[in-house]
């Protein structure tokens, strides 16, 4: 399951855009944390320690502990706002998580037994078509990752979510259609390769799967 993280937070009194610039000039990144049928609440937290976090890529679906000044409050990072120029983070949301919640993740894909693949061992290619799918689950059971398995698979097969073995308690958002994960698909030759070998004895084009 997934690991919880720990970071610290400050209170914050004042909002508006001033107070912001010199949160922001003084190594801090505003932020809120709402969620749980309780107020939101205003709060600042260290720059280094949430662009750390951030550049994991996987810090919206990791459980955060967060201290606000001695309370330590279990929340899920939802949104984290860029500078559209100078592309570092200016903003923090999180949710704040009650016991019991459930809620929707993104959670990553892993893609497994390439090799196993006898569409691949002939020279298929993997057109990964989700590298994330965004699950509902238990917000203390959070999952780093659902495995597809791509054992067998064919030239022309593709692997739904149907395929795929999920933890107990969780559940695509999802639910209308058994929606592809991947496909093999046949290699395209180049217009070089065609040329050399447009045609095959006896004049008949000849064809390749």
């Amino acid at each position: 399951m997934a690991t919880i993280i720990k970071m610290k937070a400050e209170r914050r009194e004042k909002g508006g855009k001033g107070a912001a610039r010199r949160l922001r000039k003084a190594g801090r990144v505003p932020g809120v944390v709402y969620g749980d049928r309780k107020e939101p609440e205003m709060i600042h937290v260290g720059y280094v320690d949430l662009l750390k976090q951030v550049n994991t890529g996987t810090f919206e679906s990791t459980l955060v502990d967060l201290d606000i000044e001695g309370e330590t409050v279990r929340v899920l990072p939802r949104d984290v706002q860029f500078d559209p120029v100078r592309d570092f983070p200016i903003h923090v949301d999180f949710l704040r998580l009650g016991k019991g919640a459930r809620i929707a993740v993104e959670i990553p894909v892993e893609f497994i037994n390439h090799e196993e693949s006898p569409g691949l061992k002939r020279g298929g290619a993997l057109n990964i078509v989700r590298h994330e799918v965004e699950l509902y689950v238990d917000a203390d059971n959070i999952p780093e990752k659902i495995v597809a398995d791509l054992t067998g698979l064919q030239i022309g097969d593709s692997l739904h979510i149907s395929a795929v073995e999920l933890p107990e308690g969780v559940e695509p958002v999802i639910q209308d259609r058994d929606f592809t994960l991947c496909a093999i698909t046949g290699r395209v030759a180049s217009d070089e390769a065609a040329e050399e070998g447009g045609e095959g004895e006896g004049g008949e084009e000849s064809t390749e799967e």
